[in-house]
């Protein structure tokens, strides 16, 4: 059998690349005669440079001003036969990198900079397209940061004639307002209700000057609020919006792998409502439904009922806590869980075959563990 291993990353506990090792690692001790193609995919989040280097390889190291006082260490990767450069900001400004749990404090004083000087090194290495992942971001600052430190808006602007710039996202929230960065994204990274009024009241008048810099309203437009609002000011300098997953899709060359394939495995580290809208689980899905191929997920935790996964054309989807027993012991042994899971989801295929007899796609067994 032909199976496409493709996860996402598993928030901080495995990359994308990880993960797809540890799931071919138990695929193989099950079904040791399979054909496996592993391609680890990103939706812009964390990750995203990790799974282009994997491709491409050719990675540049940047030290950069990281989200509060110290400077951090950042990949990016350059590809000089297109003259393209790929940033994910999450190198810069991500969660990650933060230094400590994230706090009331920390959401108002996180800023973007270091993805602006990852901008301008992307430029002063020739790019004439430089693609930015976003998510994961501790910063709640509109992008005000990344445009400082490219010299201020004119100049940010000015900097970005010429150059293709695409925004690679998988939400389409705006930038203000109940769906906005500061209401939606705040709380995650340490806001407390006060925190994010005040965040929002901050960025509504930063909007204003992203507003006027592009000649027309920026805040609503679909991505805006990625990011903590870094989406706003990539468009409002000329940029443009695209699904990461779809970026990375594109580059792997992904749809040819879907259409080789006999079952789909993917996976991320939480399985929810926001799977389905515009990330990796949703793309490998919308690409198999039409095919009828079998999509098996395996997640850290499953929220999502049947009847969701199968309009969504996902046979199966499994939670790594429940096999390892709790959240805590899924999140400390990542990968050896993950391989457990997927050696015992390969041994166990009954429903697979069924849909390969004829069963019309989302209308096999779903199993929703989580």
């Amino acid at each position: 059998m032909r199976v496409l291993i493709a996860p996402d990353c598993y928030g901080d506990s495995l990359t994308a690349v990880e993960a797809a090792e540890s799931i071919a690692a138990g695929w193989c001790q099950a079904r040791p005669s399979d054909e496996l193609t592993l391609a680890p995919q990103s939706d812009g989040g964390p990750g995203f440079v990790g799974v282009l280097a994997s491709r491409l390889g050719d990675i540049h190291h940047t030290r950069v001003s990281g989200p509060l006082t110290d400077a951090v260490d950042a990949e990016w990767v350059y590809d000089a036969a297109t003259s393209t450069a790929y940033i994910e900001c999450a190198q810069a400004c991500g969660l990650t990198v933060l230094g400590s749990a994230p706090t009331p404090d920390t959401a108002v004083a996180a800023h973007s900079r270091g993805v602006g000087q990852l901008v301008g090194a992307a430029l002063d290495a020739g790019a004439h397209r430089i693609v930015v992942g976003l998510g994961g971001s501790s910063c709640s600052d509109g992008g005000r940061g990344l445009i400082e430190a490219l010299g201020g808006l004119a100049a940010a602007k000015e900097k970005m004639t010429g150059v293709e710039l695409i925004a690679a996202t998988d939400v389409e929230h705006p930038l203000l307002g109940p769906r906005g960065a500061a209401r939606v994204f705040g709380p995650q990274k340490g806001a407390d209700p006060a925190t994010v009024e005040m965040l929002e009241q901050r960025m509504t008048a930063w909007a204003a000057e992203l507003d006027t810099l592009a000649g027309h309203p920026i805040s609503p437009l679909p991505g805006a609020g990625a990011a903590g609002g870094l989406g706003a000011a990539l468009l409002a300098v000329g940029g443009r919006r695209e699904s990461g997953a779809a970026v990375i899709a594109e580059f792997t060359g992904l749809a040819d792998d879907i259409a080789a394939a006999e079952v789909i495995v993917t996976g991320e580290g939480r399985f929810d409502d926001q799977s389905l809208h515009g990330k990796v689980v949703s793309a490998l899905a919308g690409g198999a439904l039409a095919r009828g191929i079998p999509v098996l997920v395996l997640a850290g935790q499953v929220t999502l009922a049947p009847p969701e996964l199968a309009a969504a054309g996902i046979t199966a989807a499994h939670a790594i806590a429940d096999y390892a027993g709790s959240v805590q012991v899924a999140m400390d042994d990542a990968a050896n869980q993950l391989t457990g899971l997927a050696r015992r989801t390969a041994a166990d295929l009954g429903g697979i075959h069924r849909i390969n007899s004829g069963i019309a796609p989302g209308q096999g067994t779903v199993d929703e563990v989580g």
